[in-house]
């Protein structure tokens, strides 16, 4: 029988002989991925990985290093490279060396369970994956149009064991397909999809929902376009989730508000966003992608961010907390043994709808307006001031007296993401799961819950 990756942990964790304390982790994924590009099949991969993590802290430094091997050889040479970088961190001797921000492991506390497995999902049978992709070739042939994405799902688990007491392992499905419609003239439309379970994955509704954006108005239709300014917009739930990403890593990284580098700087208890934003981050939240806790094995429980408009909090590891003060705690958001160098972020951002029923609804009262399917491209410009370009994508439409009539050109968009909740007038009734959903790296699947909003301006400058 296989080694459990906690006992694979724990084994790991025997082998560390010095330091303040340590934590192994074991991070395992079995994943299958299926590309396509002009409605045919072009590139299937399939991964098995297990990667040991050793992370060793001595006098509040934490240095690591990781291995694939899992024989005790591997896992003893594995925890020397480990012990090494973490006295050569602590100065390696140095008597005037500084003590590290690092405030020690954390004690174990009970941790709970979530329903985000799907043994069916964990399966992996490709013949989920290429019914869904054959539903989405017929899709948008039906519209004259040519699909290209991409279909993935994946079983991963993380396991840590520290010599502080932790002893958790947590098991997890997702699965996400994304199709980009082609229209012969050009113009494209997208539309995605990401859950724990695969089955929840429509291929053909997705691909239609991209082909009619691609074929609207129909093929000879020319885009029209917009010159610079300021003007109402629909942003549909794909370009909200994109905002709210980067408002979770500019502004509500406990390290960058410890550090004065956030917008949310000295202004938690003040209203920073329109009172219809209720802003949280809910790792059991019904439709995320959940976890039971950090990469510090601190349990996950719902944080309230932004309630009513008004800041309420900001996500902390174990590094930010103690560098923050003033009674700080982890929230459980690491996202590395540690804490990463860039800080915390939260992983499972649920923004609540609103009254509308849906986008068409919240046209309605746009007399002159854009409509965006998604963001594309965002830079951070200023970062403190949450201030964001990029540009508009595969579906950019005009709003004349409160419907959507015809394609749009491109647009670039200069604004803040801060700026954009204070404009908000109002949401769409359902939130939906929104993700990346590609990795170039180790798998860790995370999404953003939110609906689609009207905003009474957004900033375009090209």
């Amino acid at each position: 029988m296989a080694e459990a990756p906690l006992e694979l942990a724990e084994r790991a964790l025997a082998g560390v002989r010095s330091g303040d304390g340590a934590q192994a982790t074991v991070s395992s994924e079995r994943s299958l991925l299926l590309r396509f590009a002009r409605s045919r099949p072009t590139q299937a991969t399939g991964i098995e990985d297990l990667t040991v993590d050793i992370t060793v802290v001595r006098d509040g430094h934490v240095a690591g290093a990781s291995t694939n091997r899992t024989d005790d050889d591997g896992l003893a040479a594995c925890a020397r490279a480990a012990e090494r970088a973490a006295a050569a961190a602590a100065g390696g001797g140095e008597r005037d060396r500084a003590p590290g921000p690092y405030p020690g492991l954390p004690a174990p506390t009970p941790v709970r369970a979530h329903a985000g497995h799907d043994g069916e999902t964990a399966f992996l049978a490709p013949a989920r994956g290429g019914a869904a992709l054959e539903a989405a070739f017929a899709a948008a042939a039906a519209h004259g149009t040519e699909a290209h994405g991409v279909w993935t799902a994946a079983e991963t688990e993380v396991a840590i064991a520290s010599t502080s007491g932790v002893a958790v392992s947590d098991l997890l499905t997702d699965a996400f397909m994304k199709v980009t419609a082609i229209a012969p003239g050009g113009r494209s439309g997208y539309a995605a999809s990401a859950a724990t379970d695969s089955k929840a994955l429509d291929g053909h509704g997705l691909a239609e929902r991209a082909a009619l954006k691609a074929a609207f108005g129909g093929q000879g239709a020319e885009p029209a376009h917009l010159p610079p300014g300021e003007y109402p917009v629909v942003l549909e739930p794909l370009a909200v989730g994109e905002l709210l990403g980067w408002l979770g890593h500019l502004s509500l990284n406990g390290l960058a508000v410890a550090e004065g580098r956030s917008a949310l700087s000295g202004r938690l208890g003040q209203r920073v966003a329109a009172p219809r934003i209720n802003l949280s981050d809910s790792p059991r939240y019904p439709g995320t992608l959940p976890r039971a806790f950090d990469l510090e094995g601190v349990p996950k429980a719902p944080l309230p961010l932004i309630q009513d408009g008004v800041a309420r909090g900001v996500v902390h590891d174990r590094r930010s907390a103690s560098l923050a003060g003033n009674g700080a705690e982890s929230t459980a958001h690491a996202l590395a043994p540690g804490g990463a160098p860039e800080g915390p972020e939260p992983t499972n951002l649920v923004l609540v709808g609103g009254g509308a029923a849906d986008e068409a609804e919240l046209c309605r009262p746009i007399e002159r307006g854009v409509y965006v399917t998604r963001l594309w491209y965002t830079n951070a410009v200023r970062p403190k001031e949450t201030l964001l370009t990029g540009v508009t994508r595969d579906g950019t439409f005009l709003i004349e007296d409160g419907e959507v009539t015809r394609p749009l050109a491109d647009l670039r968009f200069t604004d803040g993401v801060l700026g954009v909740l204070e404009r908000t007038q109002e949401l769409s009734a359902q939130p939906v799961l929104t993700s990346e959903g590609e990795f170039y790296g180790r798998r860790f699947a995370t999404g953003t819950v939110c609906p689609a909003l009207r905003v009474d301006g957004l900033r375009f400058t090209g």
